[in-house]
This record gives C-alpha cells, structure tokens and sequence, in this order.
C-alpha cells in the first residue's frame, strides 16, 4: 500500500474546515446571544467530526497497521475506526467492555462494527477497568498480534488531543464562545488549545462522576507540555449518565429537530445543547455574545 494511500487526508477526503452555521432561534437571540453550529458531523460520513479528528493523527502513526481499541456497547469511536479500517484496509480490533454481550444479538452499533470487518473480543468489566495496565495490552498483543497499533477508549491520547487543534483554530474570530459535549475530554483538551487568547472553551460532560476536569489538564499537559486555563465545565446536563435521557431532554431535541431542521444526536449532542440554552436563559453570556456549539455526530442509522 502506498503512502498516499495510508494517509487519511488524502484518502478519505474529508470536508475540512467543516461549515459553520448562523442558526435564528429566538430562545437564543431575545437574550442577545448569537448561536452558532460548527458543523463537524459533515466533515466525513462514516468518520464524523470529533471521531475524524482524534483518529487521523492515530491512523497516519498506525501507518497500516492493525488498530486495536476499547468501547462500550454503544461506541460512537468504535464504529468510527470500524469504518476507517474498511475505507483504508486495515485490520481493526474492537475490545468490548462486558462479557455478558457476547451471549447477545449485536446491537446495531456494534452490528455495524462487525459489518465494517472489527474483530470484536468481549472482556469482563474488571478486566475492562485494568485496560491500560501493561500485563492486559500484553495478553492482547499476544492474542491479536504484536504489531497492533492500541488507541485508548474514546481515542483520547496525546494524538488524538493534537488533532483536535485544528478545531480551535477553524474558529479563530468566529465566537467568544465554543462548546462541545464531553466523554473522555479529549476533544475539549485539544479545542481549548487551538482557539484564541480571547476565546474560551465550554464543556458539557455526558457521564457523572466529576472526574473530567483532571482528566482534561492531564491530557493538555501530555500533549503540550501543561494545561490551559481558557475553559471550563458544567457537569449539570448529564441526564443521569452516560446514554441517559429524561423527558425534559427528550422534548428539547425533538422541538430544536422541528425547529432547525437538523438530526440531534441524544447521548452528547442534545444534552450540550440544553447546557447552552439553560446558561442562556440564567443570564450567563453577556448581549453580544456569539456562542459556536460544535456538532459532534449524528443519530446512527441502520
């Protein structure tokens, strides 16, 4: 295979920079604020968005070689590298957390992992939990191979920070505000280090726990050496945890769908977008404030 061929730039051609979109939403503009959708679900249809951009820098090291990564049942990452490894032809390993899927009918998320050609390896929650403790990778590479490239759960290492750089920098002059929801906080470590000195980044966590802020300053200090102080967090919106909704939620995607017109993904994009409008409402952004909200994905199909 040639050079060309392994880079991801090149072969997948990517929409980059992705649109940004002017949305009228009264809700938004009686209070002065202007929103914005930095629409990085189109930059490309099997890898979109933040999942695009915390693998390209992984996939140019990994250079070809088999990708073995960690997920959940419902892996947006996953079913992105799934998708690479199909596009760009290589060999993908997906370690799935909880045995006790392994005696169950696919889910469509993974069912669409295996259909891209990912090897799924099924492993007890504990075991799952000690992921990235030296003798659990040996007894995989001895299992699936030395040479296979590792990419942690969510994509989230120094890399993967790395490239969502450009995410920042795709915004310089654009918003005083950019948001995005978190899960491993890889994206907002990577955002918040691209964007300008006037600008700042917000985050809207999607589990529990009150964790992420450590994990955030720890990946901007692996991959630039220390960590920004140009955002922030509000963990209010998590509906419950991870993959969980309420009926407030539930009606605040549908009506934003009806209003705009566009798919709102429920387990990260629906619940940054209820943060912002709920900081709108409580007076948070002062008049004149533009608000860029960063579209991460849409909801999968079958």
């Amino acid at each position: 295979m040639t050079e060309e061929a392994l880079d991801p730039t090149t072969a997948l051609r990517p929409r980059i920079p992705s649109p940004l979109q002017p949305v009228e939403d009264e809700r938004f503009t009686r209070h002065g604020v202007r929103l914005l959708l930095k629409r990085d679900d189109l930059i490309h249809p099997a890898l979109p968005g933040n999942k695009w951009r915390k693998l390209v820098l992984n996939l140019r090291e990994a250079a070809g070689r088999p990708v073995l990564t960690f997920g959940g049942a419902y892996s947006n990452h996953l079913r992105a590298t799934a998708a690479a490894g199909r596009l760009l032809g290589f060999p993908t390993i997906g370690v799935v957390r909880g045995d006790e899927l392994a005696d169950r009918p696919l889910n469509p998320s993974l069912a669409r992992c295996a259909a891209d050609g990912m090897r799924l390896c099924f492993v007890d929650r504990t075991t799952y939990r000690r992921k990235a403790e030296p003798e659990v990778l040996a007894a995989l590479r001895e299992r699936f191979g030395p040479s296979a490239y590792v990419v942690p759960e969510g994509g989230s290492n120094s890399l993967a920070v790395r490239g969502c750089t450009e995410l920042g920098r795709e915004l310089h002059g654009l918003a005083d505000v950019v948001a995005v929801a978190c899960g491993t906080g890889g994206t907002l470590a990577g955002l918040a280090a691209g964007l300008a000195p006037d600008q700042r980044a917000l985050g809207f966590p999607v589990l529990r726990g009150g964790f992420l802020a450590r994990e955030i300053r720890r990946s901007q200090h692996e991959a630039f050496g220390a960590p920004g102080d140009n955002w922030s967090l509000d963990e209010r919106f998590h509906g419950g945890g991870y993959a969980r909704t309420t009926p407030e939620l539930d009606a605040f995607a549908d009506d934003f769908e009806s209003r705009h017109g566009l798919p709102v993904e429920r387990v990260y994009v629906a619940k940054m977008l209820y943060g912002l409008l709920t900081l709108t409402e409580e007076g948070a952004f002062p008049a004149g404030t533009s608000v860029a909200a960063v579209i991460t994905g849409q909801p999968l199909r079958p």
